[in-house]
């Protein structure tokens, strides 16, 4: 397509990607600004992320850049870097076969690749891409674009279509079932039928995919601003419950307080996201896997008669555990997560100086937060005791003491200190 035909210009890239491609083209490379950037730009999208390939292999890459490292081992990057700004730069790749002489490329029994550094041509490259409005190269020299597999049709009838059989590329690398969720509802096109009922049925294959690279796509779908789409869209093609395996009988009524929870908590960190306000991911793991642990807290106490707040620390490790054999969630994330359940219990305890300590605690925000989200859902006293702590917050301190005394010892969630009462005992 000449630059006629299209409105996308060298000055819709960042200029640091037009520097990337200046210095590679300088050094008789050919080298193009690909895949999501010029998908957006074409969409009427600000493109914020930019990639470049090229015919320079990694280390040649590497040699024309002080600021660049390679990364990857199924198929190696280049990372160059401009203060907190990273252009991923590949090298074109090329077809691959199991009896290949270099050995650089290899598959698992599933049909997965697991190595792939095989570099070819532009249109190998080309065709090695997933989705057809990914093999869009812009040319910086002329500003034309290389349409290799009619993306522009694609995005003109917003459909997700995929270069190649459909199962085949999914087989290959199954993160592309993601990535199709991920961009149907980013850039509000279809999955046809054909592709919905091919991912239903090799969802359970992301199972292979390593914890930590799961980490990262989910929070690329989940806090994308979009999350609400996003679960009922992974829902529907039966993604998420492989990803939160936990979840699997949880889910199957939508108006049960399970599926409601995780629904409200997405509202909550969508509006929070589009309102450029803070969030953790440990909150959305807290919410997802709240009530699998609440459950397994309750078995072990019915099991093995031992305390419940024993029962819940063991519960909290053992679905965290769980949890990170599928999705790696990070300590700095999965500590916060255990924290914000403990506290649970904690916010029910409000005589003498315990509601203060608590506000103090570095996790009582989200720990509140949490404690509205349940009550929004399971209503009767967990809405009160949230209400309660809403306008402890919001009083005064002769307020929050006569909020206090008014509790008494024979309310539902404040109480006597226990020491005072021993000491009566003792006494008498």
């Amino acid at each position: 397509m000449p630059r006629s035909d299209h409105p996308m210009r060298l000055s819709d890239l960042s200029p640091n990607t037009q520097k990337v491609l200046k210095t590679l083209i300088e050094n008789d490379y050919h080298a193009y600004a690909v895949g999501g950037c010029v998908r957006d730009r074409l969409l009427g999208l600000n493109p914020k992320d930019f990639d470049v390939v090229t015919d320079a292999t990694p280390e040649q890459i590497k040699a024309c850049f002080r600021n660049c490292r390679l990364i990857g081992r199924r198929f190696r990057l280049a990372h160059i870097t401009y203060g907190r700004e990273l252009i991923e730069v590949a090298t074109f790749r090329g077809h691959h076969s199991q009896d290949s002489k270099e050995g650089h490329a290899k598959q698992n029994t599933d049909g997965q690749l697991i190595r792939d550094n095989i570099f070819g041509s532009i249109e190998e490259d080309a065709a090695r891409r997933d989705f057809s409005f990914n093999a869009m190269y812009f040319d910086a020299r002329n500003e034309n674009i290389l349409d290799f597999a009619d993306g522009m049709h694609a995005i003109s009838h917003r459909r997700i279509e995929m270069i190649g059989d459909i199962k085949t590329r999914f087989k290959e690398d199954p993160v592309r079932m993601l990535r199709a969720a991920r961009f149907s509802v980013k850039l509000n096109m279809l999955i046809d039928d054909e592709m919905t009922h091919i991912i239903q049925e090799h969802a359970h294959l992301l199972s292979n995919i390593p914890p930590a690279r799961l980490f990262e796509e989910v929070s690329k779908l989940m806090l994308s601003g979009r999350g609400v789409k996003t679960f009922l869209s992974l829902h529907s093609l039966g993604i998420f419950t492989v990803l939160f395996p936990a979840l699997k009988h949880f889910l199957s009524d939508t108006k049960g307080k399970e599926y409601q929870l995780i629904v409200n908590m997405l509202k909550n960190t969508d509006e929070r996201i589009n309102n450029e306000m803070r969030i953790t991911p440990a909150f959305l793991y807290a919410s997802m896997l709240w009530y699998p642990m609440e459950e397994r807290a309750q078995q072990l106490v019915f099991d093995t008669q031992i305390s419940p707040h024993d029962a819940h620390n063991i519960a909290s490790a053992e679905v965290i555990q769980r949890q990170v054999q599928r999705i790696m969630i990070p300590k700095r994330f999965s500590i916060p997560v255990r924290e914000i359940w403990s506290l649970q219990k904690r916010l029910t305890k409000r005589y003498g100086k315990r509601p203060y300590q608590l506000m103090s605690h570095p996790r009582f925000r989200a720990a509140y937060d949490f404690l509205l989200l349940r009550g929004d859902v399971e209503g009767g006293e967990l809405h009160e005791l949230g209400q309660w702590w809403t306008q402890f917050q919001e009083a005064d301190g002769d307020q929050r003491a006569q909020m206090i005394n008014a509790l008494g010892s024979g309310g539902k969630h404040g109480r006597q200190n226990p020491r005072r009462r021993r000491s009566k005992a003792k006494r008498t």
